[in-house]
């Protein structure tokens, strides 16, 4: 594809409208069943011509949710300015059909004001964010993980702000004890700045926002859930099933580590492909249709190294 071709997006993406999005919570937002990651595969040492198929791949089949963060890369902050330059590109024309969310909270710089929940980090990072990204604000603004040494009504009153500002249209948390998640519900909406969303990390391997309760008090309050890594990692595809391919995310290291895949692990991930199978299903969309099920579920945030594999993400949706 020739990078200077100006984009135009499919006259069709939005085809199947009324069967894949979803509305987040009690909220007037619609979300797709399925969101693009940015993660891993947007950095500085991804190319950038294969994150712009992508980005057009998912755009044109109605994939309006970017999740983003400040420290996604890598190296740091780079996801952001991938999505800046696809902005400036390519999406401009189509800003108001997207929904971009970012987050602070994890590490960004060095220095005592760079992780974690403190007012001045998260304004700081959203600031930055938005010039990475060429934007006058985001969707969505997120507590990127819960702080145990900032006060809450500190961390809570900087999302208020932030949308006070206009720098946020929405706020979510992300990965928030169940208890921290029921204060930050009531502070928002004393506020008049109700919690839209809440990130978790649920699937087939681990259900512990079904087991804690989670899902079902954001699903009785009216607050969103969107799943992160709905596949483990890549553990819940074929990719796995007969050991660790030379050119997979467990082989180089890194967030997924091969003492990950025990023999026990393996078993269990062959007796989910065996389930699968019988239903007329690959695992992944096995994996992604059990997440999509639950009561209470918004969307899957789902990442893609290729266009191919998110069209085989895609497929059931």
């Amino acid at each position: 594809m020739n990078t200077k071709l100006p984009y135009i997006a499919a006259a069709d993406r939005y085809a199947k409208a009324e069967t894949f999005y979803r509305r987040c919570g009690h909220s007037g937002v619609l979300l797709p069943k399925v969101s693009l990651g940015f993660w891993h595969n947007f950095g500085d040492v991804d190319p950038y011509q294969r994150s712009r198929d992508i980005t057009h791949y998912a755009f044109d089949h109605g994939i309006t949710h970017f999740d983003l963060a400040n420290n996604y890369g890598p190296p740091y902050g780079t996801a952001e300015e991938t999505m800046g330059r696809l902005m400036v590109e390519d999406f401009a024309p189509y800003r108001d059909e997207l929904f971009i969310s970012s987050k602070a909270g994890y590490d960004m710089w060095e220095g005592p004001y760079g992780n974690w929940g403190s007012r001045k980090y998260l304004m700081a990072s959203l600031d930055q964010s938005l010039r990475r990204m060429h934007l006058d604000y985001v969707d969505l603004f997120y507590s990127h993980r819960y702080d145990p040494e900032t006060p809450l009504e500190e961390t809570l009153q900087a999302l208020v702000d932030i949308v006070r500002q206009g720098k946020a249209l929405y706020v979510g948390i992300s990965r928030w004890p169940l208890e921290a998640l029921q204060f930050a519900d009531t502070y928002l909406r004393e506020r008049d700045v109700p919690l839209l969303i809440y990130q978790g990390k649920l699937n087939l391997l681990n259900r512990e926002p079904l087991e804690d309760g989670t899902l079902k008090y954001c699903h009785e309050h009216g607050i969103g859930f969107i799943s992160f890594s709905p596949l483990a990692q890549g553990l819940l595809t074929d990719r796995y099933l007969n050991g660790i391919p030379a050119d997979s995310r467990m082989s180089r290291g890194g967030s997924l580590q091969s003492d990950v895949l025990t023999p026990e692990l393996l078993q269990q991930l062959r007796d989910f492909n065996s389930q699968a199978q019988k239903r007329g299903e690959s695992l992944a969309e096995m994996a992604l249709t059990w997440i999509i099920d639950q009561p209470g579920i918004t969307s899957v945030i789902v990442g893609a190294s290729s266009v191919a594999q998110l069209a085989k993400n895609l497929a059931r949706f």
